[in-house]
């Protein structure tokens, strides 16, 4: 139709300038959802400093609609100690009004391919309850549950459980390849050419 507005989607990895934008997605997460265990909603400059240090070694990547960022999605440390290295945890967040587009499953995936392309096997997934929604969505993309932490965070004056849930992203060798380091892998090819696949994808929604 002659006029018709259409929606512009893009996947690309995070910059600094997104820092007040991503807060804002997360804000009501935090302000009316026991989805964040957080009770205050941490200032911007505070906020800007967690981006860019996960972002050093881990990807970080947002959703943009018509330039403005709708969502974002990272991987961030599981464990320290080197017998954990080829595990994550994940973490994605959408603007309220970008939920059942199909978009977060796109961002998930482009974020689990990132991870792969690294050497990582193992993906954790933490989801306080109740949650059916990021639940079902996990399982959707591959994600089981493994297990329930029971009255683990105290918000909004009641106990809240914790499911855990993981995604395998290979196979398990017996001599597993080391991770490659995201600050050597960032503006490679293999990266590059995954975020023009899935912003190739994201023109046909």
């Amino acid at each position: 139709m002659v006029g018709m507005l259409v929606n512009e989607y893009k996947v690309r990895l995070v910059e600094t300038s997104d820092s007040e934008s991503i807060l804002a997605i997360y804000k009501p997460y935090v302000t009316d959802h026991t989805i964040s265990f957080e009770y205050e909603v941490p200032n911007l400059k505070e906020f800007t400093e967690r981006i860019r240090m996960i972002a050093l070694d881990y990807p970080y990547i947002v959703c943009l609609e018509n330039d403005k960022v709708i969502g974002y999605a990272y991987a961030s440390l599981y464990r320290s100690r080197r017998a954990y290295q080829w595990g994550v945890e994940s973490t994605i967040y959408m603007h309220e009004t970008s939920h059942g587009k199909g978009l977060a499953g796109i961002l998930y995936n482009t974020l689990f391919s990132m991870l792969k392309i690294q050497g990582y096997l193992n993906v954790y997934a933490v989801i306080s309850l109740p949650n059916p929604k990021s639940k079902g969505f996990h399982k959707s993309l591959g994600f089981e549950e493994i297990g329930v932490f029971k009255n683990v965070g105290y918000k909004f004056n009641s106990w809240h459980d914790v499911q855990w849930m993981d995604l395998h992203l290979g196979e398990h060798p017996n001599k597993p390849d080391v991770v490659k380091k995201w600050v050597d892998m960032k503006n490679s090819n293999e990266i590059n050419l995954l975020l023009d696949n899935r912003n190739t994808q994201l023109q046909n929604l």
